[in-house]
């Protein structure tokens, strides 16, 4: 798996500051996105274990509130391979911290096993706090909306949801 840039000080993609990895390879190729050379899987560098301690360097400081994940699509089944085990050490590792993913693809589709291995794209969502799912629509666009592009995309408490097996957003008011 390669990656495109990791973001030592996020504020857009989650609540406080953050550390962001963007993952290279998408298959949804949005109309207009805003990281179109993140499409190619081959993009950028490779996603070795030393970037992996740099990251987890990176979420120490105590400012940091969490890590987002981005791309590209990290639920293309090859990033979910390259992930799972990256995704799981960072929430046993930070515990207190939120740890958020955006992906083009809608969480009905992840949980009926469309984008991989169903056993590894669980294993990913059950570390998440927050999912921000659907693909970026132009048309639907709106600056006004708060860690999305278009209205479409919706930010869902992901621990609730698995837990009630209804969707449940996010209502921004959860302290972490």
């Amino acid at each position: 798996m390669n990656y495109a840039t990791i973001k030592p000080c996020d504020v857009a993609n989650g609540p406080g500051v953050r550390v962001s990895l963007f993952v290279s390879g998408c298959r949804n190729h949005c109309k207009n996105c805003f990281n179109r050379e993140t499409w190619d899987f081959a993009y950028g560098k490779p996603f070795t274990s030393e970037v992996e301690e740099k990251i987890l360097s990176l979420l120490s400081p105590s400012y940091i509130k969490g890590f987002s994940l981005l791309g590209g699509e990290p639920f293309e089944p090859e990033n979910q391979a390259g992930l799972v085990s990256f995704v799981e050490r960072v929430r046993s590792t930070y515990p207190e911290k939120t740890i958020w993913c955006y992906t083009g693809y809608e969480l009905e589709h992840l949980l009926r096993g469309e984008k991989g291995d169903l056993s590894i794209t669980l294993r990913i969502l059950r570390c998440l706090d927050v999912l921000v799912d659907g693909r970026f629509v132009e048309e639907l666009k709106d600056l006004s909306l708060r860690f999305r592009g278009s209205s479409n995309q919706r930010l869902i408490d992901v621990k609730k949801t698995l837990q009630t097996g209804n969707i449940e957003f996010w209502d921004g008011t959860k302290e972490w």
